[in-house]
C-alpha cells in the first residue's frame, strides 16, 4: 500500500492549523471526494426552496380565488338590491287629424296642344312662347286658296240644285193640273183609262223629283257648311285664357289637317289655378275626402307656402301601388307656381280611429315581437304592442298601451318583468 505524502500547507492554513485540529481523513481523501457533502447540502437547500415557492404559489392562488369569489358575491348581492334610474316618456293619444307630408307635382289647370284643322301654309303668326292670351284671340292664319275654290264650286252646285228644284216643282204643278182634269174625264168615259193611269203616275213621278231636288239641296248645303267650317279653321284661335308654352310653326310653314300625323302648332296652359297631383298611401287614405286642407311648399322657395284644398279624390286605390290619386287646386294669380314643379304637400287627414303615439326609443325588439317597458308604481311591466304606422321618431300603436302610460326610453337588454326602477321623466321630451 502506497503511503500518501504530506500536503504542504500555506502559511494561512498553517496558521489556522494552530487553532483548529486538522481532520487527517479529509486530508487523506482524494480531491474529487472531498466536495460530495457540499453537493448533498446544495440539493437539499434547492429542494426546500422549490417546495417553499410551490406552497407560496398555491397559497396566493387560493387567496386570489377567494378574493374574486368574494367580489362576485358582493356584486351579485349589490345588484339584487340595486334599483336603477330609468328615463321615461309619456304615451299620448293621437289627435283627431293626422298630419302627412307627401311629394307631388304641379300641373296646369288646363292644357292643350293646338292642331291645324285646315291644310295650307301659315300666312301670319301673331303670338310666341310666353305670350298671355285670352279665349278667342287670333294666334295664326292659314292660307288655303284651293279651299276658297272648293267653296265657290259648292255654292254654284247649290244654285244648280235649287234651279232643279224649281223646275221639278213646276213639272209637279203641271202634273197635278193634268191629273185633276183628266181624272173627271176618265170617270165620264171621255178619256181612256190608260191615259188616266199615265197622268196619275206622272204626278207621282214629279212628286218624287221634287223630293230628290230638295235632298240634293240639303246635301249640298251640308257640304258647303263643311267647307265654311274648314274656312273658319284657317283662323287658329285660343280655346281658353292662358299662356303659350310652345310654338312649332313660323310664317310659311306647311301644316296638315291631321291630328294623328301632323305636328301641333301651339301648346297652351292655363296656370291661374295650379293643379297638384299626388298619391296618398293606403294606410293614410281612410278618412280622406275632398275638402281637406292642404299646404303646398316648394323646396326651392323656403319660407313660402301656398294654401289649397283637396278638389278631387279617386274612389278606388290603384292595384299596383295601393295609393289613392288625389288632386289639389291652388290659386296662382301671381304665377309664383309653374307647371311641372316638384313640391311637398302637407295634408290634415281626419282620423277614423285614433291611435296611441309611442316614442321609438322605447321599443324593444325580440323574437316574440315588439314590446315596450311600462312603469307602474315604480315597477316595470313588459307589454307587447301592435304597430299601425312608423312616424320616424315615434310609432303609432293600436293596443298594448294606453294614453298616459310611462314607457322606459332605451331600456336595458336585461330588463325583467316586475323589476323595480326609479323613473325619471325626461324634461322637454316631445313625441312627434
Amino acid at each position: 500500500m502506497t503511503k500518501l505524502k504530506p500536503v504542504p500547507l500555506l502559511d494561512e492554513e498553517h496558521d489556522r492549523g494552530r487553532h483548529a485540529p486538522i481532520d487527517q481523513r479529509e486530508i487523506a481523501r482524494p480531491p474529487g471526494l472531498r466536495d460530495e457533502p457540499r453537493r448533498h447540502t446544495g440539493r437539499r437547500i434547492f429542494g426546500a426552496g422549490v417546495m417553499a415557492l410551490l406552497i407560496g404559489t398555491l397559497a396566493f392562488g387560493f387567496w386570489r380565488h377567494y378574493s374574486v369569489h368574494a367580489q362576485v358575491m358582493a356584486t351579485a348581492e349589490q345588484r339584487r338590491d340595486f334599483v336603477p334610474n330609468v328615463r321615461v316618456a309619456q304615451v299620448r293619444s293621437s289627435g283627431s287629424s293626422l298630419s302627412v307630408t307627401l311629394p307631388g307635382s304641379t300641373e296646369a289647370f288646363e292644357a292643350a296642344n293646338l292642331y291645324a284643322r285646315a291644310s295650307g301654309y301659315i300666312a301670319k303668326r301673331y303670338v310666341d312662347i310666353g305670350d298671355h292670351v285670352k279665349a278667342g284671340d287670333l294666334l295664326a292664319e292659314i292660307s288655303a286658296p284651293e279651299l276658297d275654290h272648293q267653296i265657290t264650286q259648292a255654292q254654284a252646285t247649290l244654285a244648280q240644285n235649287e234651279a232643279a228644284l224649281r223646275q221639278a216643282q213646276a213639272n209637279l204643278e203641271l202634273a197635278k193640273v193634268t191629273w185633276t182634269r183628266d181624272s173627271k174625264l176618265v170617270d165620264q168615259g171621255w178619256v181612256t183609262k190608260q191615259q188616266g193611269d199615265t197622268d196619275r203616275l206622272n204626278l207621282e213621278a214629279q212628286q218624287a223629283a221634287v223630293a230628290v231636288a230638295q235632298a240634293n239641296i240639303q246635301a249640298q248645303q251640308a257640304r258647303l257648311l263643311v267647307l265654311d267650317q274648314q274656312k273658319a279653321y284657317q283662323r287658329v284661335v285660343a280655346p281658353f285664357d292662358g299662356v303659350v308654352t310652345q310654338r312649332n310653326i313660323d310664317a310659311g310653314s306647311l301644316v296638315q289637317a291631321d291630328a294623328a300625323s301632323g305636328t301641333f302648332l301651339f301648346a297652351m296652359m292655363h296656370s291661374d289655378v295650379i293643379r297638384i297631383q299626388l298619391y296618398v298611401p293606403q294606410d293614410q287614405a281612410f278618412g280622406f275626402h275632398a275638402g281637406v286642407d292642404a299646404v303646398v311648399r316648394v323646396p326651392e322657395m323656403p319660407g313660402v307656402s301656398f294654401p289649397g284644398k283637396v278638389s278631387r279624390v279617386a274612389d278606388a286605390l290603384q292595384p299596383g301601388t295601393r295609393t289613392l290619386l288625389t288632386e289639389i287646386d291652388v290659386p296662382n294669380r301671381d304665377g309664383a307656381l309653374t307647371p311641372g314643379t316638384y313640391c311637398l304637400v302637407e295634408l290634415q287627414i281626419p282620423r277614423k280611429t285614433p291611435s296611441l303615439i309611442v316614442p321609438s326609443e322605447a321599443l324593444i325588439f325580440n323574437r316574440d315581437g315588439m314590446h315596450v317597458a311600462v312603469v307602474e308604481n315604480d315597477v316595470v311591466h313588459i307589454r307587447k304592442i301592435t304597430l299601425v304606422r312608423d312616424l320616424g321618431t315615434a310609432v303609432e300603436a293600436s293596443d298594448g298601451v294606453k294614453d298616459g302610460d310611462l314607457v322606459v326610453l332605451n331600456p336595458p337588454v336585461d330588463f325583467e318583468d316586475g323589476q323595480a326602477v326609479k323613473p325619471r321623466t325626461v324634461p322637454g321630451h316631445k313625441i312627434s
